[in-house]
């Protein structure tokens, strides 16, 4: 009797546990995809009932110069930046995994320091810093920005990835007469690649959702996160649920790539071993 007991005990909580992560994601879910029906919906304002299936917000967007002229310097800037960001997470991570050295928790805690710090306060101090330097109001200030934004992501994941690296692998290349590069190219980079991909999928989500930096730097290179904020400002537009169903879409797809080479090739390696 006890053993049932117990048995269905532990189906209660299970249920009780996939209904609170069901309630959850439909929590957080229900404002994205209210945006994605009303992107669909005839009438300009969001209302229900709703009014006829329409694809003329989307025929609005993809008119629209403003949009497009946002959406190329969004990938630009998106695709420059997570591969700056991965190349300096990597960097970091693989010191952090290689070398002993006086004040490396003072090291990793800088490294991981900007995604705490509030967006409005390093969007002030970046602006003020580039407009020191001349570098203000273009696409290269985004750049800056957001890598400074992304890399500590980029490094946060490549680092779990090595320290799932067994230790004596790269002394193990060393000895058998690989240089220190040799046993980069062929031991270190091939064990991390699947956070490396992982790591740019996520720098580059990160950096197309990014909006409040971007809005202090850009200039007239605004991204499309910027964009939209634009269209917000004295109209309700409804092309912005439009936008956002096309940038959610992104995002995602980028997210989830990210985990499956994390969750998935990425485990293989270590399973192995």
């Amino acid at each position: 009797m006890s053993g049932s007991a117990e048995l269905n005990r532990s189906r209660t909580v299970d249920w009780a546990l996939m209904l609170y992560v069901v309630l959850a994601y439909a929590f957080v879910f229900a404002p994205i995809a209210a945006s994605f029906v009303f992107s669909f919906n005839s009438d300009r304002f969001p209302s229900i009932p709703l009014g006829e299936f329409s694809l003329d917000w989307y025929r609005a967007v993809a008119t629209d110069p403003l949009v497009w002229d946002g959406a190329r310097n969004t990938l630009f800037v998106g695709l420059i930046v997570g591969i700056v960001s991965t190349a300096l997470g990597f960097g970091a991570a693989y010191t952090d995994y290689r070398y002993k050295f006086a004040g490396k928790q003072v090291y990793l805690a800088l490294a991981l320091l900007p995604p705490t710090i509030p967006v409005i306060i390093l969007g002030l101090a970046m602006l003020a810093y580039l407009s020191r330097i001349n570098l203000s109001g273009n696409a290269l200030s985004v750049i800056i920005s957001h890598v400074v934004v992304c890399a500590p992501f980029a490094m946060a994941i490549i680092r779990l990835r090595l320290s799932q690296m067994d230790p004596a692998l790269e002394p193990a290349a060393w000895n058998l007469g690989a240089s220190e590069w040799m046993a980069m190219r062929h031991v270190i980079v091939p064990f991390c690649a699947p956070a490396i991909f992982g790591a740019l999928f996520i720098t580059m989500a990160v950096s197309f959702d990014e909006f409040a930096v971007a809005w202090f730097v850009s200039g007239l290179n605004e991204t499309l996160p910027v964009k939209v904020l634009g269209f917000l400002q004295g109209q309700v537009s409804p092309r912005i649920n439009a936008i956002g169903t096309f940038v959610f879409i992104l995002s995602m797809t980028l997210v989830i790539l990210a985990q499956l080479l994390l969750s998935g090739r990425g485990a293989k390696p270590a399973d192995k071993e």
